[in-house]
Formats: structure tokens, sequence, C-alpha cells
């Protein structure tokens, strides 16, 4: 019993209050993490052995230690906090059944929200390889990621064709579509679906990220009539490659090699709707039994761009396939199949390797900024692996 004049604590401090995960907490703190599972709907109506910002927490550690087992994650996550004594509190490992149905009341939509807030594009005036002409250098691309072979994650994913077998490929498959900045490698906007969405339809709606002021490269699979047009609509500038079989009438020709030149709608057939394009050929030394590599941007006065140099620009586009290298074998791991079971976990997973692809790509930037270096010049593989270092000493202090 309570002796006289005895002052109760006025509420009993948990587990979320003390848990962190060193840089990846600086970057999305507990603050913002109560804002975005509080806008989800997601605010637990009872104290739970896993409360919903633990939950967020344990599925960026889950990303950032990827391969490990659910337990093995949840101890990382907390045994800086025993060996520091900074928390006393009773707390059991959870199991990890307990783990998956703690996942599945969170759902994907908070992860996804923290990415809406905090994953932007991080170069300043200052970066260097980030800017062209004081354009922001951006690129859309995709890739597929095997999920667990269930039969939610089949019937909703889907599978590539195979020649082998039954002609599917062993696992279901999950499309995921990035604009990343290439200066930094970081991923600003994202878009999930089944693999037999095409690349094409994600990426659409991605383009309304754009901005006036970014110079988006995007390879031959992209370019048409209505992305293009959608795209140009944002202010950004534009400069896509085209496949050789597109009809290209020279309008009017530059000095510097380019010409003016009109794109239409397929549907368009007598040609009346066009939209004005500048065309850059040209072929690459080794490679001229390739044929000519033809570009489309809308930058038309070549004083702006000459020719040449987006020639030699459009190669910055391949920085947005490191960005996809670094997700799928640095970062998840070579040949690793995502351990969801069904697809709401999928896309939980999926942005919270995106989530921690973002701030060691953050972190990596200040880094080079401080340096006054190029970020592509550090080593992201050293720079996971010193993230990872951090969270079992830094999870000893609150965050």
């Amino acid at each position: 019993m309570p002796r006289a004049g005895q002052v109760k604590p006025p509420v009993e401090e948990r587990l979320s209050d003390r848990i962190a995960l060193g840089v990846l907490t600086r970057v999305f703190p507990a603050e913002l993490v109560d804002e975005v599972v509080a806008e989800a709907g997601r605010v637990e109506q009872r104290s739970r052995l896993l409360p919903a910002r633990v939950v967020v927490y344990f599925v960026l550690a889950m990303c950032l230690f990827s391969g490990q087992a659910y337990e093995e994650v949840a101890r990382l996550l907390t045994e800086g906090l025993a060996w520091a004594g900074r928390w006393r509190g009773r707390w059991e490992v959870p199991s990890t059944g307990a783990i998956s149905r703690a996942r599945a009341r969170l759902g994907p939509e908070p992860l996804r929200a923290l990415f809406a807030r905090v994953c932007r594009p991080v170069a300043t005036p200052d970066t260097v390889g980030a800017w062209y002409r004081g354009r922001r250098l951006v690129a859309v691309d995709g890739t597929t990621l095997d999920v667990a072979d269930t039969e939610d994650n089949d019937a909703f994913f889907g599978r590539p064709g195979s020649g082998r077998g039954d002609k599917k490929s062993a696992f279901p498959q999950v499309r995921l579509v990035v604009l990343a900045e290439c200066g930094t490698h970081a991923v600003f906007a994202a878009a999930t679906g089944p693999c037999t969405v095409a690349e094409t339809q994600l990426a659409d709606s991605l383009l309304p990220q754009l901005q006036p002021g970014m110079l988006l490269l995007a390879d031959r699979n992209f370019p048409g009539y209505d992305r293009w047009k959608a795209a140009a609509a944002t202010g950004a500038d534009l400069l896509w490659r085209v496949k050789s079989d597109v009809v290209l009438v020279v309008r009017e020709q530059y000095a510097d090699g380019s010409y003016l030149s009109e794109i239409y709608a397929a549907r368009d057939k007598r040609r009346v709707h066009g939209q004005l394009v500048r065309v850059v050929e040209y072929t690459v030394a080794g490679h001229e039994e390739a044929g000519p590599v033809r570009l489309i941007t809308t930058i038309l006065d070549p004083k702006q761009a000459p020719a040449v140099e987006l020639a030699a620009l459009y190669h910055e586009r391949w920085e947005v396939e490191g960005v996809l290298d670094e997700i799928k074998v640095h970062q998840r791991g070579p040949d690793v199949v995502l351990r969801s079971r069904y697809p709401d976990g999928v896309e939980q997973e999926v942005y919270g390797f995106l989530l921690v692809h973002h701030a060691v790509r953050q972190v990596m930037h200040q880094a080079a900024d401080r340096a006054g270096t190029d970020p592509d010049r550090l080593s992201f593989t050293r720079s996971l692996r010193v993230v990872r270092r951090q969270v079992p000493t830094q999870a000893a202090f609150s965050p």
C-alpha cells in the first residue's frame, strides 16, 4: 500500500519511449512516427507488447538487417537498452507469431506515409554531380522483387513467365518503380504493384512528383505521347531515349547536329496534334554496329543544352540502375526473397527497404557535403555497415 506523501509516477514508461535505431531514428524521429501512425488510424486502443511505434521501427530494423530472424531483429532493437541500464521494465522478445500479427495490425499505410513525409531530393546547390546547368538530375526506372510463395501473394502479384517447367517463375513478384535523384541516389517517389502491371503504368502515377527545375532521364521503354505530355506539364524538363523504329521527321536542323521534330500519339493517324521535341543522335564508340542512340528533349534551344552535352549527360540515367542494385543486392541481399506472406505485408516491407535506403543515402550526402566531394565516391556498402553497427549501441539512448 502507498505511504502517505508518496508521489505516484504519472505514467509508466514504455519500451517505445526508449527504443531507437541510431541514425535511422534521427531521420525518422519518434514524434513523426507517432504522427503518421495516428494519421493512418493505427493508434492502439490498449497497451500492447508491441505498440505501433515499436512495430514501425521493427520493420525498419527488419529491412536494415535483412535475412535475420524476427526474434533476432527484436533483440538488436533492445539489447543496447539492457546493456546501458536504460530500460528496467518488464519486456520479453515477442514470438514470430506475435510480431507477424503486430505487422498485420500496422499495415503498409504508416510506412507509405512516412516515406511521403521524409523522402525528398536531398542535393543542395553545392552538391557535386547532382545538377546540369541549374537543373536537378533525376531518373525513373523499375525492377521486380521475389516475394514469399503463398497463395495470397500469387493471386495478387502474379508470376512472370519462364522457359522452364510449367512456364512460370518459382516465386510471385512485386514490381517497383522509383524516381531517384541521380547525384545522391535518394529515392523520392515510388510505386508498387503486381508484376503483371507494366512498368510504364506505375511510372505514370509518379509523374506528379516532378517539379520545375528537374531534368528527368528515362530509357527507351518509357516514351509515349501521353506520358511525355503529362511529364512536361509538371514544368520539369525531359531527356528520354526513343526506340529506333520511332519516326522523327526533321523540321529544323541546328548547328550542333540536333534537330527539331514532333512526336504523335498512336491514335493520331493524321498527325495533327504533335508535341515539339528536339532530337539528339549519336553513336557510342565501339558499338557503332548497334546503330545511333536517339534522345528527345523538351529543351528546344541548343544554346541552353548543346547536343554533345546532352549525349554525355544521358548516361547519368544509369545512376538509377545503381539505386535499384543497392536496394536489391547490397541492402536486401542477393537472391533473397521478401519474407511477407500477404500483399499488405509485402508493400510494408518494400517501403521499409526504401526508407532505410533513403536514410543511408541522406547520411552519405551529409558526409560528402562536409568533405566537398561527390556522393558517388562514397561506398554504399560501407555506409550501410556503419549504420548497422550503430543500432545496438545507440539503442541505449532515448530518441
